[in-house]
């Protein structure tokens, strides 16, 4: 399952800063797997004290972690959306991405110059919001135009909610408010999926801080991007940039060794990390034995079939039963033959619901 999210933000700020920890980082490095596909994305590994628990249970040939994808977009500029700077490939790599990470610069620094000569997160994060309501304005304008004067002189009723809705929206954008603000119906959202616009894509802030307030999380700039955040139920991470670089070149050990110097439990790219995964609407069941444990990434609200088929489309087509036993209830009882001594040993069928953290043996027939 291949889903991405993309990390934006004004030149600057510490957003290139940032992707270097996420494309170097060495989460458990000698035993999963990494890649960086493209100069611009890179392969996350999805931190799980769940997965390291199963890895010491079974000893494992093979222990593969759950990931997905961060793009570094070009550097916005206001003016983007016509074409100013990088404007025009910044807006065609957004739309790629199912979800924003938009850095926000919360730090002072006499030898970073501010592409807007201040230092003030709020007026930065306004100048990107405003492009991509522009951007999504002129689609919306744009596909009223071609198709207003049908729907005047037509009965057909996709037409009239096409317009009816579009409409809708341009009055939000008009307000200078996103697409995620609004309310829809599951058949609106079918409809709307295909025109990617840029402003209903769900969104975390990331205040970047000085290293010497990093113990803290906080200063009076955060303040107020949680403030900002909090209006639109939107997340806000506090991560130092340039001390996320440096943990992602040190060893498992060694990182933990240099958060427990700082005084602080989880570094903020893990705590990005993880946000992410779960602001794109994932979750993660396994599959485990002596040959392999691994971890795999699923949108919540999948059935047992659609699951099995991400490990194969025989699995799938031939669906039968899944035998699913709760991580919780391993973990409590300690291994398999006694979580099924205590009747946790689950077979669900067809219409079971995938649950995060569900450990999986899949019956199929073909």
């Amino acid at each position: 399952m291949s889903l991405r999210a993309g990390i934006v933000g004004l030149p600057n700020v510490g957003k290139s800063t940032l992707f270097n920890a996420i494309t170097n980082q060495k989460i458990l490095a000698a035993n999963y797997p990494f890649a960086t596909i493209e100069p611009n994305v890179g392969v996350v590994i999805l931190p799980d004290d769940r997965l390291d628990y199963l890895n010491d249970l079974y000893n494992p040939k093979s222990l593969v972690p759950t990931s997905f994808e961060f793009t570094d977009i070009a550097g916005l500029v206001q003016g983007a959306a016509k074409g100013e700077g990088l404007g025009n490939k910044f807006l065609s790599h957004i739309r790629e991405v199912d979800a924003i990470v938009e850095v926000v610069r919360c730090f002072e620094d006499n030898n970073i110059t501010h592409v807007e000569g201040k230092i003030d997160p709020i007026h930065d994060i306004e100048i990107i919001g405003l492009e991509l309501i522009f951007a999504d304005l002129e689609v919306v304008e744009n596909r009223l135009n071609r198709i207003g004067k049908k729907a005047k002189m037509s009965n057909d009723k996709d037409t009239k909610m096409e317009v009816a809705l579009l409409e809708r929206i341009k009055n939000v954008l008009m307000d200078n408010k996103p697409i995620r603000s609004m309310e829809f119906t599951e058949e609106e959202e079918k409809f709307l999926k295909p025109f990617c616009f840029l402003t209903k894509k769900p969104i975390i802030y990331v205040a970047n801080i000085n290293e010497d307030e990093i113990t803290n999380g906080d200063n009076e700039y955060v303040k107020k991007v949680r403030e900002y955040a909090s209006v639109e139920n939107a997340e806000v991470i506090v991560v130092c940039a340039k001390i996320e670089e440096e943990l992602s070149e040190l060893s498992k050990e060694d990182k933990e060794l240099f958060l427990q110097d700082l005084g602080i439990a989880e570094s903020g790219l893990d705590q990005l990390v993880k946000a992410t995964y779960h602001l794109l609407g994932l979750a993660t069941f396994f599959t485990s034995g002596t040959d392999e444990v691994r971890a795999w990434t699923f949108k919540k609200g999948m059935k047992a079939p659609q699951c099995a088929g991400l490990i194969h489309t025989d699995f799938e087509r031939g669906f039968i039963k899944a035998e699913v036993t709760s991580f919780s209830d391993l973990k409590k009882y300690g291994s398999e033959l006694k979580v099924k001594e205590a009747g946790k040993l689950r077979l669900e069928g067809k219409e079971y619901e995938m649950q995060d953290g569900d450990i999986c043996l899949f019956r199929f027939n073909v």
